[in-house]
């Protein structure tokens, strides 16, 4: 429980004040709701009583009728400001988590992020926040509301009846409500996670199954995997189904408790009027009222069956933002020397988590402000952990690594993204037109800029005939061929300008003459950053370039 508390705190801080007037509302629809029912419940008794006895005349039914449409119409208004309060705040309070998962998955380091699936962890994280939506609506707020609103019953009740009543009538509802409130909570938590893990499944299964139809159409494996995502809705449906009969049969035990207090009310109020210690019509009300506190509950019947899906979901959210990287580097602005090394690596040794060899053992380089060095190497030699390296995704084991003669320590990760510029092997494109995936990298470009850029990378053409710059690219670059998406994603990297190009085979797929024009364009464009390129192939020009060999 205490993840789900610490993700409710996160939602109260964030919206504090709509939470308070959002709650106060709460407590005054259920308050109106049972002075409506009471009062109602008095006027009519009193009004039947008054007519038996022949008072009609006298008997003011003027204040008590206004009374009840004050209070119907105020508990209208109240019930329409409480779900607009308490939704709004609620929304914009996970609208906010939402940027900080995102913010917390982002600053996870780049080993962890390599390992993650990206549809897969988006998915979760969807889930897990649209699980905590209920956390303040369906739980923390009615159990408030309830709270205030039954302690107020039965201070009322004992000031307009009798003290015995109100304790005996209250206090009766509030044992077995709170009894049946935990039975729930108890049957309905493995449906409830089971629910929760089956909705993360089917849509997993979805998404992989439009995503690659064609390919397992072609595999034949296109019937196992439909097969497949209807057995996880089947597991959702048969899961849902156990949580709506817990809730059920939870509804009938607390409308078995609203029948025991009501009962005691009626008893003990007959019983008191008789007696002469309270009048016919505040019998009545005691009776009125405990028919409309049942409403105090009900709201908690439907979160407490959601209650397993949410404490698996606060468990990870919770822990996602507690697992959060503190930021790299200080606050000061780093200075850069425009006459050290663009690059100084010295006896650096790296050992992949769980490896028994370092990948990289002893390695040294120096590159200096405008030079251009080719890392060669066999497959494996460690050529793209040397580039990951130098660009602060991952730390190393010892050795130190120094960009314009400071350590890369003292960077702050928006001064080191800003100075290094990374081309990946493995590159993103998002789905979207040429302009957008390219602004990515450099939002205020203009058109020139892009076009350049294209020029550089030998795209300009194929994006011409392909209907410019406005022209559409399918999910994760689906419609350009591996090469032309791979030097996309240079294109974007060289609009940034960034002083320390750190590419990993760029030129990959390419043939001689096509990765020969784009090597020298690449040079031509950024005559002064300094270059570091992985790959198997001699660079063109090799006059122009230094080759560093990797064992």
């Amino acid at each position: 429980m205490r993840h789900l508390w610490k993700i409710l705190m996160l939602i109260w801080r964030a919206e504090q004040v709509a939470l308070l007037r959002g709650v106060a509302l709460s407590i005054t629809v259920l308050v109106m709701g049972l002075a409506l029912l009471g009062l109602s419940g008095w006027f009519i008794t009193a009004a039947g009583l008054a007519g038996l006895l022949g008072l009609g005349t006298t008997f003011d039914i003027f204040r008590p009728s206004a009374g009840v449409r004050f209070l119907a119409i105020g508990r209208t208004a109240a019930r329409y400001g409480e779900r607009l309060l308490n939704h709004d705040a609620t929304l914009r309070a996970l609208a906010a988590l939402r940027v900080r998962l995102m913010q917390a998955l982002a600053a996870q380091g780049w080993e962890r992020l390599g390992r993650l699936r990206g549809s897969e962890m988006l998915n979760r994280l969807g889930a897990d926040v649209d699980a905590l939506d209920g956390a303040m609506l369906r739980l923390a707020i009615p159990a408030v509301a309830a709270g205030v609103t039954l302690g107020l019953a039965l201070v009322v009740m004992s000031l307009l009846t009798t003290p015995l009543l109100a304790i005996a009538s209250v206090g009766s509802f509030t044992l077995g409500g709170v009894l049946a409130l935990i039975w729930v909570t108890m049957r309905a938590r493995k449906p409830s996670r089971r629910a929760g893990r089956a909705v993360q499944a089917l849509r997993i299964r979805m998404i992989d199954l439009l995503r690659a139809k064609a390919d397992l159409a072609v595999m034949g494996r296109l019937a196992g995997a439909r097969a497949s995502t209807l057995a996880a809705s089947a597991r959702l449906d048969a899961a849902r189904a156990a949580s709506d009969a817990v809730e059920h049969r939870a509804n009938g035990r607390l409308g078995a408790t609203t029948t025991i207090a009501t009962t005691i009310a009626l008893f003990l109020g007959v019983m008191s009027a008789r007696e002469g210690l309270i009048s016919a019509p505040q019998a009545a009300l005691g009776f009125f009222v405990m028919l409309a506190v049942a409403e105090t509950l009900a709201p908690l019947r439907r979160g407490l069956t959601e209650l397993g899906a949410m404490l698996d979901a606060a468990a990870r959210v919770d822990h996602l933002l507690g697992d959060t990287p503190e930021p790299r580097g200080h606050a000061r602005a780093v200075r850069p020397d425009p006459m050290a090394p663009a690059l100084e690596i010295a006896d650096l040794r790296y050992r992949y988590p769980g490896a028994a060899a370092p990948v990289v053992d002893g390695f040294t380089l120096r590159v200096q402000p405008g030079e251009a060095v080719a890392l060669m190497g066999r497959s494996g030699s460690g050529k793209s952990t040397v580039l990951h390296l130098a660009a602060g995704l991952i730390a190393p084991e010892s050795g130190t690594i120094r960009l314009a003669g400071r350590p890369l320590a003292d960077w702050s990760e928006e001064a080191l993204r800003n100075h290094v510029g990374l081309l990946p092997q493995r590159s993103t494109l998002m789905r979207g037109t040429i302009a957008e995936a390219l602004r990515l990298g450099a939002p205020e470009a203009s058109e020139a800029d892009l076009w350049a850029v294209l020029e550089v990378v030998q795209l300009a053409r194929v994006i011409s005939e392909r209907g410019g710059l406005d022209a559409n690219l399918a999910e994760a670059g689906a419609g350009l061929s591996g090469g032309e998406a791979r030097r996309l994603a240079l294109a974007r990297l060289l609009l940034r300008r960034p002083r320390l190009l750190l590419l990993d085979e760029p030129t990959e797929g390419l043939d001689d003459a096509t990765a020969d024009r784009v090597m020298t364009g690449l040079r031509d464009f950024a005559p002064r950053a300094s270059i570091l390129i992985a790959t198997h192939r001699l660079p063109p020009a090799k006059a122009a370039w230094r080759i560093a060999a990797m064992a």
